[in-house]
């Protein structure tokens, strides 16, 4: 079922965008040299490889040649690439990877293969499922490129303060997840994106609320 519902959506979705779609491709092209799509590699379900459709937001063949996580004052992001990264526009090519397959409309977000070979074997299991274009760790991090920004160092703010709770949200999904808690998130990734709201579901707020309690803990046991 889940498999069926990705397909049709993303096919309804890929044609009722197309308009918006081929409009930000020509905004792209005009801003600075270079493809519309960036085609990254990244990790998917049982660990294997495949390439992400992203629309392009940086100068062309630029991941890797500095830091892995972006802030918004990092100068390889192009004029538009600021609008589509804050806006989350960026993201809408990957309704081609759904429907071709890789990815799924709901599941954990897609990783750089350097962070899957930290994982631990408690976190091995979030590989039985394809990766998602949203989730709820997506939505508990949504602004996370104001902390890449502030950060003196994002890559060791992704690792600090980003991927721990992204984890525990992504483990609680692979074992509680259904096609009716799917739906519930699409939708609320569209509410999200709409209002920006800090608000969360009371279930995935408590996630986060008793991560970030037991941070507090463990800095005080520090101090």
């Amino acid at each position: 079922m889940k498999r069926c519902f990705d397909f049709i959506c993303s096919l309804i979705g890929v044609i009722i965008l197309s308009p918006v779609l081929l409009i930000i491709s020509i905004l792209i092209v005009s801003d600075s040299p270079g493809g519309v799509f960036f085609r990254g590699v990244r990790v998917g379900k049982n660990g294997k490889d495949f390439r992400i459709f992203k629309f392009r937001s940086m100068r062309a063949d630029c991941e890797g040649k500095g830091k892995w996580n972006v802030g918004d004052d990092d100068d390889r992001i192009t004029k538009i690439g600021h609008f589509l990264r804050k806006t989350k526009v960026d993201e809408l090519p990957q309704l081609f990877n759904v429907l071709i397959g890789d990815m799924s409309l709901v599941g954990p977000r897609p990783e750089l293969r350097f962070y899957v070979e930290k994982y631990t074997n408690r976190e091995m299991p979030i590989l039985d499922l394809k990766p998602g274009i949203t989730d709820w760790a997506s939505m508990a991090n949504f602004e996370q490129f104001k902390g890449f920004t502030a950060a003196v160092d994002p890559d060791e703010f992704y690792m600090e303060c980003v991927r721990p709770l992204k984890i525990e949200l992504q483990l609680y999904y692979r074992y509680h997840h259904n096609f009716f808690s799917d739906i519930y998130c699409i939708f609320y990734t569209v509410y999200k994106v709409v209002t920006h709201s800090q608000k969360l579901p009371k279930d995935i707020q408590k996630i986060v609320d008793e991560y970030s309690n037991g941070q507090q803990v463990n800095m005080g046991e520090t101090v």
